[in-house]
């Protein structure tokens, strides 16, 4: 058993409330936490409102606020070393959608409001026994972009790291 003794992991057990999404394209959290100065400059610069002043100041993700369009302008904003060099094969991040069992769809109410905010065509829809449809959210297509965040009426969707299926287990 390991046992990490930084304050910072004391600390963040007390913290509280949902995970802090960093931008895309950033590094591991510690080193993420390390190099950034919180000067907010990634913050400013995004084009959709999606970055925002997390704990402490460091910067996050809130789908609430917007969506990623990976113009990548907040790692360009950056003169601290918080962000993984461009190339065409790293990935801005591993999130993707998941969607709730509160989506009104099953339940014989059409909406579907985060089906056309996808264009990746990332969220598909299955006729249901008895009425309705449910959503599935097809991972290898997800970007994690988040624009169905905001669009869904009853907030059954959230943006999150995927659980590899041996962790189910």
């Amino acid at each position: 058993m390991t046992i990490e003794a930084s304050r910072r992991a004391l600390f963040a057990r007390y913290r509280g409330g949902p995970a802090q999404l960093r931008p895309p394209w950033s590094r591991r959290e510690d080193d993420f936490i390390d190099a950034c100065t919180r000067c907010a400059k990634c913050v400013e610069v995004c084009p959709t409102g999606l970055l925002t002043k997390g704990h402490a100041g460091y910067p996050i993700a809130d789908f609430i606020r917007g969506h990623c369009t990976f113009c990548r302008a907040c790692a360009d904003a950056c003169e601290a070393a918080c962000f993984v060099a461009r190339d065409a094969e790293t990935a801005p991040w591993p999130l993707t959608a998941t969607i709730s069992t509160a989506c009104i769809e099953p339940k014989g109410v059409s909406c579907r409001m985060c089906e056309d905010a996808c264009d990746v065509a990332a969220i598909l829809f299955r006729p249901a026994r008895g009425g309705g449809a449910v959503a599935t959210v097809s991972a290898d297509v997800c970007t994690g972009c988040g624009a169905c965040v905001a669009r869904c009426p009853v907030k059954a969707i959230s943006i999150s790291t995927p659980v590899p299926a041996e962790a189910h287990a």
